[in-house]
């Protein structure tokens, strides 16, 4: 399969040698020797049920697959990339936070729950399971990958939620008292609370 590799904090660099990956769309900044690029449709897995699941969650994750022999670049923004391995495991993703995957994966949308009965807003997430790698993007620095154990649960703010996998569960939360603290006390506010054992990754500056 092909190989992803952080080449630098901002830039990953995939490795084709006759396979292939996808990738956000537009996140190519370079590529050298045989490479095709077509479009991959959308993330969330493919059928009716699929197209049904992304006009409910409004998901928008335009992908594109290349494939050939070479190396193809990629980067979005200037964010920091981290390439996590998957060993038949499934990674739940903040859509907007997936920049390329390679190996044998597949993805779909999962609806995580709402965030408050008031406002009837709900979290949907990508999850990416299988066998590969898949390439994360985290703005304002470096991803921060937090531990999860039945002793300490953990709790964090849905706009800095990156990613989540092991045997973890989650739920909304109220929590005005840190918001209002901050400044951002208007409306209602809910954090991510995760329990179980597991990692959970944050960036370093909201959405």
């Amino acid at each position: 399969m092909a190989q992803l590799f952080e080449q630098s904090k901002k830039v990953i660099e995939a490795q084709l040698a006759g396979t292939g990956l996808r990738a956000v769309s537009g996140s190519m900044i370079a590529y050298e020797g045989n490479i095709q690029f077509k479009a991959a449709g959308f993330g969330g897995g493919d059928g009716v049920l699929a197209g049904l699941k992304r006009r409910a969650t409004g998901e928008k994750l335009s992908l594109m697959e290349c494939s050939g022999q070479g190396r193809v670049f990629f980067a979005v923004d200037g964010q920091h990339v981290t390439v996590v391995d998957l060993n038949n495991e499934t990674l739940q993703v903040e859509s907007q936070q997936l920049l390329a995957f390679a190996g044998n994966l597949r993805t779909d949308v999962r609806f995580a729950g709402v965030r408050g009965a008031s406002t009837g807003q709900g979290l949907f997430t990508t999850t990416v399971s299988g066998h590969g790698q898949v390439a994360l993007l985290s703005a304002g620095g470096p991803l921060i990958h937090l531990a999860v154990t039945p002793q300490y649960p953990l709790v964090v703010d849905p706009d800095a939620f990156v990613a989540a996998r092991g045997d973890l569960s989650h739920s909304f939360v109220t929590d005005v008292s840190w918001r209002s603290v901050v400044g951002q006390g208007g409306g209602e506010a809910f954090s991510l609370r995760w329990e179980g054992r597991g990692v959970v990754s944050i960036q370093p500056a909201e959405r």
